[in-house]
């Protein structure tokens, strides 16, 4: 999984320029037994184990759309390592989504009526994130708003992966274990391919407007996303005497440190948008890569 090289150059945009090999991106094969896994999997939390759940709803179909526009990116990107980056990056993204509807539809098993989200993220999908068949200059406009709109949500997925790697209190509180592979991996890889859609942007586009105005866009959207789908998921959980108002126990569950904080729509923008940014500055690409060396589901698989 790795190529030996110094670590990439960033030029003063925050582009990278492909003067070196660095890490290998390519997909793994995991294997996830969703059986004996309850509904509230993070015990007494069922708010936190509803914040979790945005993941298997929202980040599928959003991964779908992302994969779609680098697939369009793929032709206009002439760096043979950036190329190569983005071929294992969908792949990734596939492996994904596909973990994560495994994980819906096992929750759809025990109760939790989670379609109506699902019509919802194909709808956005579909209707707002397509092609919408145009052609020229306008198609490599709108392909450029995406990419930069998805660059900017894999900041956040890239940010969320690391604090899950770090969240030690999860498996002490009780989490299970499948549940926590599946979203410990998941966030291992993001941090693992953090710097891929920017990238692509950068290469395609690099416009810093356009770079500032969807990254707007894309923390005031991910946060209504993940607010609204939490807030219906847990109005929607059938198990009796799960709590009270879902704000008050979104509030509890972020003060005590069993999910991220909600600010970090706020938090991390200014970071985003300095000239000089680059994903490359985020994370531990160290842990990451231990926690993939030693996942239950990847290695099970292999």
């Amino acid at each position: 999984m790795f190529r030996i090289g110094r670590k990439p150059v960033v030029d003063p945009r925050g582009a990278r320029r492909y003067t070196e090999q660095a890490h290998a991106i390519a997909a793994r094969d995991v294997h996830f037994s969703w059986d004996g896994v309850p509904l509230h999997y993070i015990p007494g939390e069922p708010m936190a184990t509803h914040i979790i759940n945005v993941m298997h709803l929202v980040l599928p179909e959003g991964e779908r759309a992302m994969s779609t526009a680098l697939g369009e990116a793929l032709p206009l990107i002439s760096d043979p390592r950036l190329r190569e980056e983005v071929i294992g990056f969908v792949g990734q993204e596939a492996v994904h989504a596909s973990s994560h509807k495994g994980a819906r539809e096992h929750l759809a098993a025990l109760g939790l009526p989670v379609e109506p989200v699902a019509r919802k993220m194909d709808w956005l999908v579909d209707k707002v994130l397509g092609d919408h068949g145009l052609t020229g200059k306008a198609r490599h406009a709108w392909l450029c708003e995406r990419l930069g709109l998805f660059a900017a949500m894999e900041h956040y997925t890239a940010v969320v992966g690391e604090w899950l790697l770090g969240a030690d209190h999860l498996e002490r509180g009780g989490m299970h274990p499948v549940m926590l592979d599946l979203v410990r991996w998941h966030g291992a890889e993001e941090v693992e391919h953090r710097n891929v859609a920017f990238d692509a942007f950068m290469h395609v586009d690099g416009s810093y407007f356009r770079r500032v105005r969807t990254a707007l866009v894309a923390s005031f959207t991910l946060a209504v996303l993940f607010v609204s789908t939490a807030r219906y998921l847990y109005r929607a959980d059938p198990t009796p005497g799960k709590g009270g108002h879902w704000l008050r126990e979104l509030v509890g569950a972020t003060r005590r440190g069993v999910i991220p904080k909600a600010t970090i729509f706020l938090t991390e923008i200014p970071k985003y948008l300095r000239p000089s940014f680059h994903p490359s500055q985020l994370g531990s690409m160290d842990r990451a890569v231990r926690y993939l060396a030693r996942s239950p589901a990847a290695n099970g698989a292999a």
